[in-house]
């Protein structure tokens, strides 16, 4: 969790993508989270965290569904939503995060 803490503490936001590869809709969102970076570049981190091998963090978080979308400022959770979100609403989100 340590790590996860630090990753968060960015001054940029960072986008946390709670994931699993058995998981059809998050095979949908890997090309809109590619695109969200493309477009964005370095203003933002994007954080893949399989829940498989992440149980314990994703427990901690009340990850109950994937793909989960968090998004931290300064290590502060500023949004958060499940399911896939598109690349338009998402570039807005961190914008004005």
């Amino acid at each position: 969790m340590s790590r996860f803490s630090e990753l968060i503490k960015q001054d940029k936001p960072v986008l946390v993508d709670f994931f699993a590869e058995w998981c059809g809709p998050c095979k949908t969102m890997a090309p809109i989270l590619k695109a969200v970076k493309d477009s964005l570049g370095e203003t933002v981190s994007i954080l893949k965290i399989d829940v498989d091998k992440n149980q314990e963090l994703a427990s901690k978080l009340n990850v109950r569904g994937v793909p989960t979308l968090i998004l931290y400022k300064s290590g502060t959770q500023v949004w958060r939503q499940s399911g896939v979100v598109q690349q338009s609403d998402l570039i807005n989100i961190i914008k004005n995060s």
